[in-house]
């Protein structure tokens, strides 16, 4: 029994990290974007704060991927776990070479925090700092 629950929670954790990281990845493309110049744009998340009564955190590293041409792009992966469980998933979002790394204070999720949200900033100088919180 114990493998189909390990099952169900592993596909329902995929299917809100993958959501989280596609999330994160429009809000990233929209601030990049020329037209939008500096400032700061939050997303409110519609995901389940818990599953199965669990609730689950996340954490996002970001690392450079060397690219051929003469841009290189950043990986951000995505680990959630699942609190009290041994669900952990990751998924990883390609992201542009202007994107700076979270601060450390901001770059874990908590699923059931009543500050459960997404923001961007884009600074002058066109970087972007993608961070969750407010």
């Amino acid at each position: 029994m114990d493998i189909w629950v390990d099952s169900r929670r592993t596909l329902t954790l995929q299917e809100v990290a993958s959501h989280l990281g596609s999330t994160i990845q429009q809000l990233y493309f929209s601030m990049n974007h020329e037209t939008i110049s500096a400032g700061t744009a939050t997303y409110s998340l519609r995901l389940p704060p818990f599953i199965e009564n669990y609730h689950y955190v996340g954490n996002a590293t970001l690392r450079s991927v060397l690219d051929p041409g003469l841009n290189s792009s950043r990986v951000l992966e995505l680990t959630l776990t699942l609190v009290k469980t041994r669900t952990i998933v990751t998924t990883s979002v390609i992201l542009g070479p202007n994107v700076l790394p979270p601060p450390a204070e901001k770059s874990i999720f908590i699923s059931n925090s009543t500050s459960a949200c997404v923001s961007a900033e884009k600074f002058s100088n066109g970087t972007i700092c993608l961070y969750f919180g407010e």
